[in-house]
């Protein structure tokens, strides 16, 4: 729904010191007994953050680690991650956090989520994306079912889904976790993406008018040599369930042909829609991404070798993928958005695209995060001109491209958090926004980080703010247009999903903007003001 708002600039926001008190975090258990009075207010922001629990005993040097090889650093949470070097899967479990965020930017609270029943793994850079539900009441993420603390859970398998080439032997549950008003807090484990993770879910509330809710989900899954199995192959991309369905998911998209014998039936999204030479099977359904607008849904690849780095819409435009339909909802590239191979090489004349999340600010009008190309010589050099927040136009046939903006990220800067030093901005990941009668539309993103740490992913990043002219359609009429600093990790965190928060009553009847979230922005963004580290 479109606000009424007189002014919704963002102003500049001092660094002010975090107001550190354990009584403003509301534990997932107490929340998930005891809550009856509302937690999050209508029109707050909601980030998803987690906060690296370990320390220097938690690794020995020599150990060895579940993904191979044996451990050539401790716990410390600045060289545990050199780990990743004998160990490719290495990653530590670790809790969750939702903070709240007041109009303004100021922090309000923090429902800490029960690690007992869901947690995320620290370094996983595309985990944790918020999505609000369809009707407003919900907001959805997703996580392990698995201690705080535990090494390579990222890439276990999960049960039924086994890999014997997965050098990684573990297996847990990965789940969707749901958060209501009251920070009441549903776990529905599910058995998606073995071997890898999952990314990002939302609630779809009385799909296609059928009384039924589902899950939809994307991530990806398979760590293991060679050949995938059929039963990681089609574990992959875009997964559906009912909300209180069992552990096993259906997988949607077109049945794609017969790999090989031992591969089996490929589901989903393949390369060769596009008339492009087979890949790796199940690899083209490398989602992080995922949003839903006008009861349809789109999904982003934006890593890996194989397939093809762009915006997917899944299915009929207005129609939700059912059990019934999964097998024969087809999942294609949106017109307009790159169609070139991830085989390609990247160059000036054909620049890497990094899509992660989106934001409809209506029926034409696209915004599309970039997290940019992790190559620390092309920031400095200012050769990654996707990098950033991507406004794209619907011309009533295909998308547009208008303009990037970069203005403030300081995409390629250095920057300092803590003893962590050497950090960049490389470009945006899980994006939210709000549309005004005045004519604008205010966005929120969550950077990416590189440089650093061994693992760019556990680097501390940023919560951005930027307003923009949603009429403009060229760089010239935003170029005073700037992102401000809203909120910043700590060292030894980490920030991942941005949504605004649950309302207590289902909405009125939705409309295409009301999809994209609701919430009034503050006139001024400045830093929280958050409690201890739990």
């Amino acid at each position: 729904m479109i606000k009424n708002f007189q002014s919704n600039e963002f102003s500049a926001r001092g660094f002010l010191h975090r107001l550190r008190s354990a009584a403003m975090v509301v534990t997932g258990l107490f929340a998930a007994h005891h809550a009856s009075a509302q937690l999050f207010s209508p029109g707050n922001l909601l980030v998803s953050r987690s906060v690296y629990a370990g320390n220097d005993s938690l690794v020995t040097i020599g150990q060895a680690l579940p993904g191979g090889g044996n451990a050539t650093a401790n716990g410390n949470y600045t060289t545990v991650w050199n780990n990743e070097t004998p160990d490719p899967s290495f990653g530590i479990t670790s809790p969750i956090f939702l903070d709240q965020l007041a109009p303004n930017g100021t922090f309000i609270n923090s429902l800490a989520i029960n690690t007992s029943q869901l947690v995320t793994s620290f370094p996983s850079k595309s985990e944790l994306g918020l999505s609000v539900s369809s009707d407003g009441t919900a907001v959805t993420f997703m996580g392990y079912v698995a201690p705080v603390n535990t090494l390579d859970v990222s890439n276990s398998n999960t049960p039924g889904h086994v890999d014997p080439t997965n050098p990684v032997a573990l297996t847990y549950q990965r789940a969707v976790g749901e958060i209501d008003a009251n920070g009441n807090l549903l776990v529905t484990p599910v058995n998606t993406y073995s071997g890898n993770n999952g990314r990002t879910a939302v609630l779809a509330a009385n799909v296609n008018g059928s009384g039924q809710s589902n899950y939809y989900m994307v991530g990806n899954a398979g760590n293991g040599a060679g050949t995938e199995p059929v039963n990681i192959v089609n574990n992959t991309g875009l997964q559906m369930t009912p909300r209180l369905g069992g552990a096993n998911a259906t997988v949607v998209g077109v049945q794609q042909g017969v790999a090989n014998a031992s591969n089996g039936f490929q589901f989903g999204y393949s390369v060769v829609q596009n008339s492009l030479p087979a890949d790796k099977s199940g690899k083209d359904n490398n989602f992080r991404g995922l949003t839903l607008a006008n009861n349809t849904l789109f999904a982003t690849k934006g890593s890996g070798s194989n397939g093809i780095d762009t915006v997917y819409q899944i299915g009929t435009a207005g129609t939700l993928p059912t059990a019934a339909t999964a097998a024969t909802t087809a999942i294609t590239v949106l017109p307009g958005f790159n169609s070139t191979s991830a085989k390609t090489a990247i160059s000036n004349a054909n620049p890497a695209s990094n899509p992660f999340g989106l934001f409809f600010a209506n029926s034409t009008t696209l915004y599309v995060a970039d997290e940019g190309d992790a190559v620390l010589a092309d920031l400095t050099n200012g050769n990654d001109p996707n990098a950033g927040l991507q406004k794209w136009i619907f011309n009533g046939t295909v998308w547009n491209l208008a303009y990037t903006l970069k203005n403030g990220l300081n995409l390629g800067a250095n920057y300092s958090v803590g003893n962590v030093s050497n950090l960049q901005t490389d470009g945006l990941r899980n994006i939210t926004g709000e549309v005004y009668a005045n004519g604008t539309v205010s966005l929120f993103a969550v950077t990416a980080a590189i440089g650093g740490l061994n693992d760019p992913g556990a680097n501390p990043n940023f919560l951005m703010g930027i307003t923009d002219n949603l009429s403009a359609n060229l760089s010239s009429e935003v170029s005073s247009e700037q992102f401000v600093t809203i909120d910043s990790a700590m060292a030894g965190e980490v920030l991942r999903g941005v949504s605004f928060t649950p309302s207590t009553a289902v909405p009125e009847p939705a409309t295409f903007a009301l999809l994209m979230g609701a919430g009034v922005l503050g006139l001024a963004a400045r830093r929280r003001m958050r409690p201890l580290r739990q």
